[in-house]
């Protein structure tokens, strides 16, 4: 019997090889160099970013003669102007209030901004276009309108000139709302369908299937408004009438105050910027991706 020969399959054809080409240069040069250049770029606006941080504390360090000194490297190392601040104004009570401020803000904040973006993902209701529309005009309105409205209603309220004043007009974020619901839509709906099949209510399956997977997001929101809530300074200096109540009113009235005294200055606005550091570098990794997370809009 003849044995008959199976011609192989004809492989894809592929196109030619490029040649390389002498001016072309070696593999991957071009790349390397525009890299380098990159970095290079990167460290230059790294530098520029931290030297003022690093000029307010290496000034508020220097000896009080030498506050107005050149060096870049401050000896010998004093901490008077640190005990100087500590005994002129009540620095562990503002640190105190202030963190009560950023932290009720805050955590307001995100549980108002998970329960709204959880109706505004999940549910279907009348009105749903049209209220996702306002929340975004809203986004949209300076600070500066509703300022006025919130102090008159404050005073009605009788919070002018207590932290809790400071906290409430500032419990709903739209920009927190916004970016929930995002993250919120991209949840697959099988599971929430499911939970409903399974006899849960909205309540249950909100705090048991939606906030468990959502823990990233939640913890990158919750560091984000904490720092906005730490660094605001306008909205506590209108409603606070106390230089002693909180650390931005505190810093700005001793910056007053003391007028040339730059080695207090620097180590009162040290105080205030330190737990903002300790808190990035407990959690670098987590603040870098709230910022990452609040420019997806």
């Amino acid at each position: 019997m003849p044995l008959t020969v199976m011609a192989a399959p004809h492989a894809a054809e592929r196109p030619p090889a490029r040649v390389a080409r002498p001016e072309d240069g070696p593999v991957g040069e071009g790349s390397r160099g525009r890299s380098v250049i990159g970095h290079l770029v990167l460290i230059a606006l790294a530098i520029v970013a931290v030297f003022p941080v690093y000029w307010m504390y290496s000034t508020s360090v220097r000896p009080p003669s030498d506050a107005l000194g050149q060096s870049l490297l401050p000896w010998p190392l004093s901490l008077a102007n640190y005990e100087y601040v500590w005994q002129v104004i009540p620095m562990g009570k503002m640190l105190l209030n202030t963190f009560a401020v950023a932290a009720a803000s805050s955590l307001a904040q995100l549980l108002v901004a998970l329960l709204a973006a959880y109706a505004f993902a999940a549910w279907d209701f009348p009105g749903k276009g049209l209220l996702h529309l306002l929340f975004v005009g809203a986004w949209l309105v300076p600070f500066q309108v509703t300022m006025i409205p919130n102090y008159v209603y404050l005073s009605q309220l009788g919070l002018l000139n207590t932290l809790a004043g400071v906290v409430v007009p500032t419990v709903c974020s739209t920009m927190a709302v916004l970016l929930l619901r995002q993250h919120i839509q991209a949840f697959p709906r099988e599971l929430l369908d499911a939970a409903r099949m399974d006899g849960r209510s909205s309540w249950g399956t909100l705090w048991t299937v939606v906030v468990p997977n959502l823990r990233p997001a939640l913890a990158s929101m919750s560091i984000l408004l904490f720092i906005s809530a730490w660094n605001e300074y306008f909205w506590p200096a209108l409603v606070l009438q106390r230089t002693d109540s909180v650390l931005q009113i505190g810093v700005r009235s001793f910056l007053s105050a003391e007028g040339d005294n730059w080695g207090a200055v620097m180590a009162a606005s040290g105080l205030a910027c330190l737990p903002i550091f300790v808190l990035y570098l407990l959690l670098q990794r987590q603040v870098v991706d709230a910022f990452v997370r609040s420019g997806l809009r």
